[in-house]
């Protein structure tokens, strides 16, 4: 019943999750968003994506920017890199620079895209995302995201819509399923939730924010141990036991009324799949 107290304390005053967090809000041994545009960033700028340490990869292509900002590629790879490491203003003025200069360029459309729904600018990257394909041609990826700006912005039933298009085009898509779970519990629709994050949970392809997204709306509705189960499941001891730790704060802090709204842990981590 502490729980679904809680629940009910939180939906009532948080009505937007954070779009790029890591995992359940930044936890350590959540998973992290993979930061590459799959089919849209040329083989010649994912090959160059060398350097794994994400400071060291901002002033390596920062350097390749500065040299030539007109270079479509290097904003790209620069962009993605300060993205990688929290650099979400400067991410966005890089590439809203570069989509200045290559106004046709999908690629660049969609990352900057991305970066603004990092930077918490929903509205303008949904506008933005699509620009980046067309409806003869559409990216189910970039629909998974558009989706997810819109239930930023509290637009759940034009979410689903966007999240559905985007299953027809890639069927069982688990991160595109763990998106649609996630805006169901948004409206406060529990089971509904956890049918659609059991399905995505089922795939062979499902990763750890499917898991851990499972295990928060099973916690949500009161059968902890069953929670805990699942956040845990497959991990090292001390992952797993930052996980279960992470998910009781997350389900018991919110009882307090005095709570500042700009201190609220994130409920939920939405996918954007590349």
């Amino acid at each position: 019943m502490r729980h679904q107290y809680s629940f009910a304390r939180l939906l009532a005053s948080t009505s937007l999750v954070a779009a790029l967090a890591a995992g359940l809000g930044g936890c350590t041994g959540m998973s992290k968003i993979s930061d590459s545009i799959t089919g849209s960033i040329s083989p010649r700028a994912e090959a160059a994506a060398a350097p794994t340490d994400p400071a060291r990869a901002a002033e390596v292509y920062g350097e390749r920017y500065r040299a030539n900002p007109k270079d479509a590629e290097a904003a790209l790879a620069y962009g993605q890199a300060l993205r990688a490491n929290g650099q979400r203003a400067q991410a966005v003025a890089v590439l809203e620079q570069a989509t200045i200069a290559h106004p046709g360029n999908k690629a660049l459309l969609a990352l900057y895209g991305r970066a603004l729904a990092d930077n918490g600018n929903f509205q303008t990257a949904f506008d933005v995302l699509s620009k980046a394909h067309s409806p003869d041609n559409p990216d189910w990826r970039l629909l998974s995201v558009q989706g997810t700006a819109l239930d930023q912005m509290g637009k759940h039933d034009d979410a689903r819509r966007y999240y559905v298009s985007a299953l027809k085009i890639a069927p069982g898509e688990p991160s595109v399923l763990s998106n649609l779970g996630l805006s169901y519990m948004l409206s406060k629709d529990l089971p509904k939730a956890e049918e659609t994050l059991r399905q995505a949970y089922a795939s062979p392809r499902a990763g750890a924010r499917v898991r851990q997204n499972l295990g928060l709306v099973v916690g949500l509705q009161g059968r902890f141990a069953e929670a805990e189960t699942i956040v845990k499941a497959d991990l090292p001891p001390d992952e797993a036991a930052a996980n279960v730790a992470y998910l009781k704060d997350m389900l018991s802090r919110n009882d307090s009324p005095a709570r500042p709204a700009s201190r609220r842990t994130p409920v939920a981590a939405l996918n954007q799949p590349d």
